[in-house]
């Protein structure tokens, strides 16, 4: 193993133990979404991560999901109720759906990101959507119904422990979802053991560019609200690589530092995560390379 390998195994094995104790980060994660889920906040706006306050402008969040990288269109295509997924980008933009995809979406919270899938994979298709809040979970149910969503369906479930059959998943979206978990390695364990074999992962999510301070690490408001969980570039690499993916690729967006320094009045966020693209496939067997397999 090479020193950098080594290195960033090192900071991937220290990220999980560093910060809350697991438990606690569990708990604080499903009380804040909870909370969002009865209040019609946003993940990652700033709404959630400054405040309780839902009395927001509709214009300001428009605004917001723009700079995440959802269209008019994309909007227009979702009932309103749904908008409790927006995150830190548009997972969606970089799955390369078709049509016929089973697609799983881990923390799918309100289902925003399920639905825009849904239209893109079409009736022979399917969509699940995974999310560890009951709350949540029955907010994105009675969204399907108003979006009249009949090949997505919303599983309770954490994402360490999937409730999803064993290669039954053509691709994975997740939104500002992995950073909100203690046991990252786990996550993508189970995210490559429910992929079909040439199946992808397609993920939006913050990644570190510099330490946190220990106060915002140590935090549960701020690991709850997409930020105290971030993982370095290096480390992430290396759960993703551990495994199994290949092709992995880490993209910060430049353009994301606007958004994520409205997250927080006392810091300046930029100075320490910004929102990336993570993809990576899990590689072909020579026995099974084609699409089709196990229910999800």
């Amino acid at each position: 193993m090479t020193d950098d390998a080594s290195a960033a195994d090192a900071d991937a094995d220290s990220l999980d133990g560093d910060g809350l104790d697991a438990a606690d980060q569990r708990t604080a994660v499903r009380e804040r979404y909870a909370r969002i889920a009865t209040e019609e906040s946003s993940c990652c706006d700033t709404d959630c991560c400054e405040s309780d306050d839902t009395d927001s402008d509709p214009d300001d969040a428009t605004d917001r999901a723009h700079r995440r990288g959802y269209s008019d269109a994309d909007l227009d295509a979702v009932d309103a109720g749904a908008d409790a997924s927006l995150g830190c980008g548009n997972p969606t933009a970089i799955a390369d759906l078709e049509e016929g995809d089973t697609v799983l979406d881990l923390g799918s919270g309100g289902g925003f990101d399920c639905f825009l899938a849904a239209r893109e994979v079409g009736s022979a298709g399917r969509v699940v959507g995974v999310d560890m809040t009951p709350e949540m979970v029955e907010k994105a149910r009675e969204n399907a119904e108003t979006n009249d969503a009949s090949n997505v369906e919303f599983r309770l479930g954490e994402i360490e422990h999937l409730p999803v059959a064993d290669a039954s998943v053509d691709v994975i979206l997740s939104n500002c979802v992995v950073n909100l978990s203690p046991d990252k390695r786990r996550v993508f364990r189970e995210a490559y053991r429910v992929l079909r074999p040439g199946g992808r992962l397609a993920v939006s999510d913050v990644v570190l560019t510099a330490d946190l301070p220990a106060d915002l690490r140590a935090d549960p408001a701020s690991v709850a609200a997409c930020v105290g969980g971030a993982s370095p570039i290096s480390a992430l690499e290396a759960m993703l690589t551990d495994a199994g993916f290949a092709d992995v690729s880490i993209e910060p967006k430049a353009e994301s530092e606007e958004f994520v320094r409205e997250w927080d009045d006392e810091h300046d966020l930029s100075d320490y995560l910004v929102a990336a693209t993570i993809e990576g496939k899990k590689p072909a067997s020579e026995s099974d390379s084609s699409r089709g397999g196990r229910s999800a």
